[in-house]
């Protein structure tokens, strides 16, 4: 089973490898990480570079797409080239998923038209712009297209995933090996779209 990761100028690193690190771990995988050019892609603030080995080309027809988020997923959603590798792979995937404002980029490329999804909080309402009903939820399945709201959320997709993939069991020691419990320090204050 391959998994396309694309990679971008600009990306929130977690975003790609939350649910690189559970999604490797099934049995059979084949992880390709991918860009409109091959080579380093920097995170937002210039620190950290991730690879991307492999052009879109050579990645026509994964079973699995993701698509992280970050700053530079502004610039991906008005790349043809990105758009049309995505809508290509999105006709033969088993899944075509989005963490964070990667669902910006599944929106221009229309594949959210009339979907429940989500995003990061400050982009939710964003979603509008692409006939999609945004939804402050930390994942969102519609169909064949799951999306996962800001960052640390990809995992949670990334578990859901594996669990449809292989199933709860498998999914559940992932969890364990990988020692995801969340507890954070600190509670949020609300989001501008909750109810204080």
């Amino acid at each position: 089973m391959q998994i396309a990761f694309l990679l971008f100028d600009g990306i929130t690193a977690l975003d790609a490898i939350g649910p690189y690190e559970v999604l490797s771990r099934l049995p059979g995988v084949d992880v390709r990480f991918l860009a409109t050019t091959p080579g380093p892609k920097r995170t937002g603030d210039g620190a950290l570079a991730l690879v991307a080995e492999h052009a879109l080309a050579d990645v026509p027809r994964p079973e699995i797409v993701v698509l992280p988020g970050g700053q530079g997923a502004r610039v991906a959603m008005h790349e043809p080239s990105v758009l049309e590798w995505l809508r290509a792979a999105h006709e033969h995937s088993r899944w075509t998923t989005s963490v964070c404002t990667g669902a910006l980029i599944l929106g221009a490329a229309g594949l959210l038209d009339g979907l429940r999804a989500t995003t990061h909080w400050r982009s939710l309402e964003r979603l509008r712009e692409f006939g999609a009903q945004p939804v402050a939820e930390r994942v969102v399945r519609q169909g064949k297209i799951i999306t996962a709201a800001g960052v640390s959320a990809g995992i949670d997709m990334a578990l859901t995933l594996a669990a449809l993939e292989a199933d709860e069991a498998t999914a559940r020691q992932i969890q364990l090996d990988i020692e995801y419990d969340p507890q954070p320090p600190f509670a949020c204050p609300p989001r501008p779209h909750e109810k204080q």
